[in-house]
Protein backbone atom coordinates (compact mmCIF):
# COMPACT_ATOMS: atom_id res chain seq x y z
CA UNK A 1 0.00 0.00 0.00
CA UNK A 2 1.09 3.37 -1.09
CA UNK A 3 1.18 6.44 1.37
CA UNK A 4 -0.51 9.34 0.01
CA UNK A 5 -1.82 11.54 3.40
CA UNK A 6 0.96 14.16 3.30
CA UNK A 7 0.95 13.65 7.46
CA UNK A 8 1.51 9.75 7.22
CA UNK A 9 4.94 10.55 4.73
CA UNK A 10 6.04 13.13 6.91
CA UNK A 11 5.98 10.42 10.02
CA UNK A 12 7.07 7.88 8.09
CA UNK A 13 10.16 9.70 7.18
CA UNK A 14 11.21 10.31 10.41
CA UNK A 15 10.58 7.14 11.44
CA UNK A 16 12.62 5.37 8.70
CA UNK A 17 15.60 8.08 9.18
CA UNK A 18 15.26 7.30 12.61
CA UNK A 19 15.48 3.44 12.16
CA UNK A 20 18.46 3.67 9.78
CA UNK A 21 20.38 6.37 11.72
CA UNK A 22 20.67 3.60 14.55
CA UNK A 23 21.09 1.10 12.07
CA UNK A 24 24.19 2.76 10.34
CA UNK A 25 25.45 3.58 13.87
CA UNK A 26 25.83 -0.13 14.68
CA UNK A 27 28.09 -0.41 10.96
CA UNK A 28 31.66 -1.01 10.76
CA UNK A 29 32.62 1.05 8.07
CA UNK A 30 35.78 1.42 6.39
CA UNK A 31 36.51 3.55 3.27
CA UNK A 32 39.43 3.58 0.81
CA UNK A 33 40.16 6.59 -0.54
CA UNK A 34 42.54 5.69 -3.28
CA UNK A 35 44.91 7.95 -3.11
CA UNK A 36 42.08 10.48 -4.76
CA UNK A 37 41.75 12.85 -1.64
CA UNK A 38 39.49 12.24 1.45
CA UNK A 39 36.00 12.80 0.42
CA UNK A 40 33.63 14.50 0.61
CA UNK A 41 35.58 17.28 1.20
CA UNK A 42 34.43 20.94 2.55
CA UNK A 43 32.08 22.61 -0.54
CA UNK A 44 34.49 25.91 -0.36
CA UNK A 45 37.44 23.55 -1.00
CA UNK A 46 35.91 21.63 -4.21
CA UNK A 47 33.11 20.27 -4.71
CA UNK A 48 31.82 17.33 -7.11
CA UNK A 49 29.25 14.63 -7.78
CA UNK A 50 29.26 11.55 -5.81
CA UNK A 51 27.94 8.33 -7.47
CA UNK A 52 26.22 5.37 -5.52
CA UNK A 53 24.56 2.35 -7.05
CA UNK A 54 21.01 2.29 -6.41
CA UNK A 55 21.15 -0.63 -4.54
CA UNK A 56 23.64 1.22 -1.96
CA UNK A 57 21.73 4.40 -1.24
CA UNK A 58 22.04 4.36 1.90
CA UNK A 59 25.81 4.40 2.44
CA UNK A 60 25.64 8.12 1.32
CA UNK A 61 23.42 8.93 4.84
CA UNK A 62 26.81 9.15 6.59
CA UNK A 63 27.86 12.18 4.67
CA UNK A 64 28.28 15.17 6.73
CA UNK A 65 29.34 17.82 4.25
CA UNK A 66 26.61 19.77 1.97
CA UNK A 67 24.96 17.67 -0.13
CA UNK A 68 21.95 17.21 -2.45
CA UNK A 69 20.52 14.20 -3.96
CA UNK A 70 18.53 13.59 -6.98
CA UNK A 71 15.60 11.79 -6.00
CA UNK A 72 12.63 10.68 -8.59
CA UNK A 73 9.26 12.62 -8.86
CA UNK A 74 7.61 8.84 -8.83
CA UNK A 75 5.35 7.93 -6.34
CA UNK A 76 7.74 6.82 -3.80
CA UNK A 77 9.77 9.47 -4.43
CA UNK A 78 8.44 11.80 -2.05
CA UNK A 79 8.33 9.22 1.10
CA UNK A 80 12.34 8.90 0.10
CA UNK A 81 12.57 13.02 -0.02
CA UNK A 82 11.50 12.87 3.38
CA UNK A 83 13.51 10.61 4.71
CA UNK A 84 17.14 11.99 2.85
CA UNK A 85 16.46 15.85 4.43
CA UNK A 86 16.60 13.84 8.32
CA UNK A 87 20.55 13.36 7.34
CA UNK A 88 20.89 17.17 6.68
CA UNK A 89 20.52 16.50 2.45
CA UNK A 90 19.23 19.09 0.12
CA UNK A 91 16.84 17.12 -2.13
CA UNK A 92 16.33 17.98 -6.02
CA UNK A 93 13.44 16.50 -7.85
CA UNK A 94 13.22 15.07 -11.03
CA UNK A 95 14.74 12.03 -13.60
CA UNK A 96 15.37 11.41 -17.00
CA UNK A 97 11.68 10.16 -17.17
CA UNK A 98 10.06 12.84 -15.16
CA UNK A 99 10.92 16.21 -14.28
CA UNK A 100 14.32 16.11 -16.16
CA UNK A 101 14.88 19.83 -17.42
CA UNK A 102 13.60 21.51 -14.64
CA UNK A 103 16.18 19.13 -12.41
CA UNK A 104 19.22 19.26 -14.28
CA UNK A 105 18.68 23.58 -14.21
CA UNK A 106 18.20 23.08 -10.02
CA UNK A 107 20.85 20.80 -9.93
CA UNK A 108 23.12 23.25 -12.29
CA UNK A 109 22.55 26.20 -9.76
CA UNK A 110 22.85 24.46 -6.35
CA UNK A 111 26.57 23.00 -7.70
CA UNK A 112 27.87 26.14 -7.20
CA UNK A 113 27.84 25.79 -3.69
CA UNK A 114 26.73 22.08 -2.80
CA UNK A 115 28.42 18.58 -3.70
CA UNK A 116 25.71 16.26 -5.46
CA UNK A 117 24.75 12.82 -5.12
CA UNK A 118 23.41 10.58 -7.98
CA UNK A 119 22.47 6.77 -8.71
CA UNK A 120 23.31 6.54 -12.70
CA UNK A 121 21.18 3.57 -12.85
CA UNK A 122 18.21 4.97 -11.28
CA UNK A 123 15.04 5.40 -11.00
CA UNK A 124 14.39 1.82 -12.74
CA UNK A 125 17.27 0.63 -13.99
CA UNK A 126 18.80 -1.96 -15.22
CA UNK A 127 20.74 -2.92 -12.49
CA UNK A 128 24.04 -1.43 -11.99
CA UNK A 129 23.99 0.27 -15.97
CA UNK A 130 25.39 3.79 -16.03
CA UNK A 131 22.98 6.01 -17.78
CA UNK A 132 23.87 9.24 -19.97
CA UNK A 133 22.53 11.27 -17.28
CA UNK A 134 24.99 11.65 -14.99
CA UNK A 135 27.81 12.24 -17.73
CA UNK A 136 25.57 15.09 -18.92
CA UNK A 137 25.14 16.68 -15.33
CA UNK A 138 28.96 16.54 -15.35
CA UNK A 139 29.42 18.65 -18.08
CA UNK A 140 27.11 21.06 -17.99
CA UNK A 141 27.94 21.76 -13.90
CA UNK A 142 32.16 21.32 -14.29
CA UNK A 143 31.85 18.98 -11.19
CA UNK A 144 34.40 16.15 -11.12
CA UNK A 145 32.50 12.66 -11.00
CA UNK A 146 33.49 10.53 -8.23
CA UNK A 147 32.44 6.81 -8.46
CA UNK A 148 31.98 5.07 -5.16
CA UNK A 149 31.65 1.00 -4.85
CA UNK A 150 30.06 -0.43 -1.87
CA UNK A 151 30.78 -3.75 -0.39
CA UNK A 152 28.36 -5.19 2.71
CA UNK A 153 29.12 -8.12 4.97
CA UNK A 154 25.93 -9.24 5.34
CA UNK A 155 23.32 -7.66 4.37
CA UNK A 156 19.14 -7.92 3.62
CA UNK A 157 18.30 -7.99 -0.28
CA UNK A 158 14.69 -6.72 -1.64
CA UNK A 159 13.11 -8.13 -4.66
CA UNK A 160 13.25 -5.58 -6.46
CA UNK A 161 14.87 -4.21 -10.03
CA UNK A 162 17.81 -3.03 -7.83
CA UNK A 163 18.49 -6.00 -5.21
CA UNK A 164 18.14 -2.51 -2.83
CA UNK A 165 20.61 -3.86 -0.03
CA UNK A 166 20.16 -2.95 4.06
CA UNK A 167 22.61 -4.27 6.36
CA UNK A 168 22.69 -6.56 9.14
CA UNK A 169 23.12 -4.45 12.20
CA UNK A 170 26.86 -4.72 13.74
CA UNK A 171 27.96 -6.07 10.11
CA UNK A 172 30.81 -4.64 7.98
CA UNK A 173 30.51 -2.09 5.11
CA UNK A 174 33.75 -1.24 2.57
CA UNK A 175 33.49 1.75 0.47
CA UNK A 176 35.96 2.67 -2.24
CA UNK A 177 36.88 5.45 -3.80
CA UNK A 178 37.27 5.78 -7.64
CA UNK A 179 39.80 7.65 -9.56
CA UNK A 180 37.50 11.30 -10.16
CA UNK A 181 36.39 11.69 -14.35
CA UNK A 182 36.53 15.15 -15.71
CA UNK A 183 33.98 15.59 -18.14
CA UNK A 184 34.83 17.94 -21.06
CA UNK A 185 31.93 21.31 -20.76
CA UNK A 186 31.58 21.15 -24.24
CA UNK A 187 31.61 17.36 -24.85
CA UNK A 188 29.89 15.78 -28.13
CA UNK A 189 27.83 13.38 -28.38
CA UNK A 190 30.12 11.12 -30.43
CA UNK A 191 32.43 11.37 -26.52
CA UNK A 192 29.25 10.94 -24.37
CA UNK A 193 29.40 7.60 -25.23
CA UNK A 194 33.38 6.87 -23.88
CA UNK A 195 32.59 8.96 -20.69
CA UNK A 196 29.59 6.64 -19.83
CA UNK A 197 31.64 3.00 -20.40
CA UNK A 198 34.60 5.00 -18.68
CA UNK A 199 32.08 5.74 -16.04
CA UNK A 200 30.40 2.09 -15.86
CA UNK A 201 34.09 0.48 -15.80
CA UNK A 202 35.31 2.66 -12.51
CA UNK A 203 32.04 2.28 -10.87
CA UNK A 204 31.75 -1.88 -11.70
CA UNK A 205 35.70 -1.75 -10.69
CA UNK A 206 34.86 0.34 -7.32
CA UNK A 207 32.24 -2.12 -6.22
CA UNK A 208 34.38 -5.29 -7.06
CA UNK A 209 36.53 -4.39 -4.53
CA UNK A 210 34.45 -3.52 -1.82
CA UNK A 211 32.84 -6.23 -2.50
CA UNK A 212 36.30 -8.25 -2.10
CA UNK A 213 37.55 -6.18 0.35
CA UNK A 214 34.52 -6.96 2.79
CA UNK A 215 34.88 -10.65 2.24
CA UNK A 216 38.15 -11.01 3.19
CA UNK A 217 39.58 -11.99 -0.42
CA UNK A 218 42.97 -10.26 -1.93
CA UNK A 219 42.18 -7.16 -3.66
CA UNK A 220 43.64 -6.30 -6.75
CA UNK A 221 44.35 -2.98 -5.52
CA UNK A 222 45.97 -2.73 -2.52
CA UNK A 223 44.13 -0.60 -0.01
CA UNK A 224 45.67 3.53 0.64
CA UNK A 225 43.63 4.50 3.38
CA UNK A 226 41.09 3.24 5.56
CA UNK A 227 39.17 5.41 7.53
CA UNK A 228 35.64 5.92 8.22
CA UNK A 229 34.18 8.81 5.56
CA UNK A 230 34.97 12.27 6.45
CA UNK A 231 32.33 14.42 8.42
CA UNK A 232 32.84 18.18 7.56
CA UNK A 233 29.84 20.44 7.96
Amino acid sequence: MKLRNPLLIQAAGLLGATVIGRLIATLDIRVDFGGWGRHPTHPRDGRYIYVFWHDSMLMPTIFRSRTHILISQHSDGELIAQLVRHFRFGVVRGSSTRGGTAALLNLMRISERSHLCVTPDGPRGPRRRVQPGTVFLAAQTGLPIIPVGVGYGNAWRARSWDQFAVPKPFSQARCVVGEPIVVPAKVEMTELTHYVNLLQERMTNATAEAERWVSGLPRKTPAVVTLPLAKSA
